[in-house]
């Protein structure tokens, strides 16, 4: 078994043209995660595994899920800034605030389409078929190398510090750790959610050496 690759870089390297692309290759990446995540939420089958730990926060401190979700991404960026190196990029904070609108349009488009009336069956698929999507963007925004949503560092970084057990592995337990602590701070927990917990990780696994060959032919890095 070969020595695990490692999700830090250094980009100290990239001129600009280099860097707009891979800033470009970040928002596709963005854009299609967010149709995920916006197709999960619009079945209305659970929350996805972070927003249940917002949710839980927001109840216990009496705030806004949209305004506790801001405060603990700056707060994740700060503490990554300060005690990481080569994961905390420009595209981390295009990622923390740019996710909210795209999501909105997708569901200004989608949402007379699929909602809680929809059938039962056409809810499931949404919900697998987000998950799927979902993973496949957070691929390209990952390969990027240009930055990724602070949530999701998290288990990026945990998984470059824990060398022998897999990326798939580590986001599975990230993703539980926010659920259980969420749903025991008064967030809301569906079937969904618990489908979203132990398939994304492995998706993002999946997808990520497809994207990756994708990613470097158009920015011509290896």
């Amino acid at each position: 078994m070969g020595k695990k690759e490692k999700f830090a870089s250094d980009t100290s390297g990239r001129n600009a043209a280099v860097w707009a692309k891979a800033l470009v290759i970040l928002l596709v990446g963005l854009a299609v995660a967010h149709l995920g995540v916006t197709l999960f939420l619009l079945s209305e089958l659970g929350t996805d595994t972070f927003t249940v730990f917002i949710q839980g926060l927001s109840r216990v401190f009496g705030l806004t899920v949209g305004t506790v979700h801001v405060i603990v991404l700056c707060i994740l960026m700060v503490v990554m800034l300060l005690t990481t190196k080569g994961y905390v990029k420009p595209g981390t904070v295009v990622c923390a605030f740019c996710g909210g609108p795209i999501i909105d349009l997708f569901t200004w488009l989608l949402g007379d389409y699929i909602n809680a009336d929809s059938a039962m069956a056409v809810r499931i698929i949404s919900m697998l078929l987000g998950c799927v999507i979902l993973a496949a963007g957070m691929s390209i925004v990952i390969n990027s190398n240009a930055g990724t949503g602070p949530n999701d560092l998290v288990a990026v970084i945990l998984s470059d510090k824990i060398e022998k057990v897999e990326f798939r592995w580590v986001r599975v337990g990230c993703d539980l750790f926010f659920v259980v602590l969420g749903y025991i701070l008064g967030g809301t927990v569906g079937a969904g959610t618990v489908v979203a917990v132990f398939l994304t990780g492995p998706l993002v696994q999946f997808w990520l050496p497809k994207t990756k060959k994708c990613v470097q032919a158009i920015l011509r890095e290896e």
